[in-house]
């Protein structure tokens, strides 16, 4: 078996039979893929897909997953269908027809140069415009940026779109041992865990036809318990030196109140920023980003000058609302400064992970279509 299409289900019954006709149409006859559905469903989708299987119209198999034996969620089915796949490339996608079955066999051609291809909907002409409303497509477009920021390399510079459930792997070059499975971000967790040759094509998110999707809060948390578990490098270093930052910047308001060298907490704070400024810079250059300094374009003036500029603008951003919070609100001057050097964290990190110290990029070399061999087919 060449490709298995691994395909999560959870009530989409609807979706089944064109999925399949569709897939099949797209291979072509011959092909030597099959279709596994990982099913969660408590309606009946199993009997649609069984109904599927019985018209052959190619191979398809059912692991369907009883109530209490669904661990990881969206991520621990795609696992779980990974490991009883039986073809050499695993193609993963939703069943809810968002993904174009079309564009399956582009990515089996492209996964054969790389070590995994990638659907995009940020690359060339993609589209998250499928996305049901604004305020999804802005978490998409928002966790994107996060997962590329805590994963310069192995997700920043090669993978546009780690949030997607639309990609094809060489079975052999992901372990399912390194995967912890959970929530519903398996591409995220492939990516974070290996380093791939990753090649992306670009596609449209289409709208959802029939069923519901499978976001929800308990998946945004699930997803930040992810992000957290996978990042304790450079993150934890980052969160390190910034606290670090905060207590000198706090000693050295503090020291400058209490000596009066300061005419008031609004100068005090604006030195003790200063301060706190050059002292998380110089420990970000020797102990946070120490290995890839050398993988940047940006030279050592340019990294200086970014984050003084930056925290410069930062800080003036957070003045206001410091002194909105002590004359106001009635807050401490060190309790509000703590406060809203605390809110500045996250986005502090993703600028210097995407712009201070951003990885050169790749440069990927076209292949022309005949260099990667298409999906066997049976001999007649």
């Amino acid at each position: 078996m060449d490709t298995t299409v691994v395909v999560p289900t959870r009530n989409e019954g609807d979706n089944i039979a064109s999925l399949v006709a569709r897939l099949a149409e797209a291979f072509g006859p011959g092909a030597r893929v099959e279709v596994l559905f990982v099913d969660d469903s408590t309606d009946d989708t199993p009997e649609r897909i069984r109904a599927v299987i019985a018209a052959q119209v190619m191979p398809v198999r059912l692991l369907h997953r009883e109530e209490g034996d669904r661990a990881g969620g969206l991520a621990g089915a795609v696992t779980a269908g990974i490991a009883a796949s039986r073809g050499a490339y695993v193609l993963v996608m939703d069943g809810d027809l968002q993904h174009p079955p079309e564009l399956a066999p582009e990515l089996r051609r492209l996964a054969g140069e790389a070590d995994l291809s990638v659907a995009s909907r940020y690359c060339g002409g993609g589209d998250a415009s499928g996305l049901s409303d604004s305020w999804r497509r802005a978490v998409s477009s928002g966790s994107t940026l996060l997962a590329r920021s805590c994963f310069p390399r192995r997700v920043g510079r090669v993978c546009t779109d780690p949030m997607t459930g639309f990609f094809c792997f060489r079975r052999s070059a992901v372990h399912l041992d390194r995967l912890r499975p959970r929530g519903f971000k398996i591409l995220l967790e492939i990516l974070a865990r290996h380093d791939l040759r990753v090649a992306e094509t670009p596609f449209v998110f289409g709208e959802r036809l029939t069923g519901d999707s499978k976001a929800s809060w308990r998946n945004g948390f699930q997803f930040l318990h992810q992000m957290a578990s996978l990042r304790m490098g450079v993150m934890s270093r980052f969160a390190a030196v910034g606290a670090l930052g905060t207590v000198v910047n706090l000693m050295a308001m503090a020291v400058l109140l209490h000596t009066a060298l300061a005419s008031s907490y609004v100068v005090a704070a604006i030195i003790a920023a200063e301060l706190s400024i050059l002292h998380n810079f110089f420990l970000q250059e020797r102990f946070v980003f120490r290995d890839m300094r050398h993988e940047t374009p940006n030279s050592w003036s340019r990294r200086f000058a970014g984050h003084l500029l930056f925290n410069n603008a930062e800080a003036l951003v957070r003045l206001p609302i410091l002194v909105l919070l002590v004359e106001r609100l009635g807050f401490a001057p060190l309790v509000a400064q703590a406060g809203t050097l605390a809110l500045a964290f996250l986005v502090r990190f993703v600028f210097v992970t995407r712009v201070v110290y951003r990885p050169a990029p790749v440069t990927v070399l076209p292949v022309a279509p005949a260099a990667v061999a298409p999906p066997e087919r049976e001999s007649a």
